[in-house]
């Protein structure tokens, strides 16, 4: 197990990870903010859905998640469609021109990572992304876990 000191060298590495996150949506569009490029991308990889479990996936909110939504669809990125199995509900789901603008987004992304990374060999990036994916895994579903949590908590006596 690594020392106490590389985990408080870890945590203010990925405290500092909000710089690089606050850059790289300094590439987004004016009228697409993170939340909204956020719901287009779970959109895209889920496939349509209703708004509560847009709400959960993006771990926020219904009342926020119901802001995000007005305003891709405002846009012309997402269509609301009745869904046909609760006529109450509505379904979400990506337009082409919601498709169009994550390609876009994701070319940018893949610009600015190339620019930011081009003194890294293929290895080093390779590396980070392999040990990334392997941080997030140890993480799991914090969403999920958090939820446990709260149910498994007993009160301070």
């Amino acid at each position: 197990m690594a020392a106490h000191s590389q985990f408080e060298e870890l945590a203010r590495q990925l405290s500092a990870i909000g710089a690089v996150k606050r850059e790289m949506g300094r590439m987004l569009p004016q009228d697409c903010p993170p939340a909204s490029a956020g719901v287009l991308t779970l959109l895209d990889r889920h496939g349509e859905m209703r708004m509560s479990q847009l709400a959960e996936l993006l771990a926020i909110d219904m009342s926020v998640t119901s802001r995000h939504v007005a305003h891709v669809a405002e846009r012309g990125w997402i269509e609301r469609k009745p869904d046909p199995a609760d006529k109450r509900s509505r379904l979400l789901r990506l337009t082409p021109s919601g498709t169009a603008l994550l390609e876009e987004l994701a070319e940018r992304y893949t610009a600015a990572l190339a620019r930011y990374l081009d003194d890294w060999s293929d290895a080093d990036v390779g590396h980070l992304v392999e040990v990334l994916a392997r941080l997030r895994t140890s993480f799991g579903d914090c969403r999920t876990r958090a939820h446990h949590d709260s149910l498994t908590r007993t009160p301070a006596g």
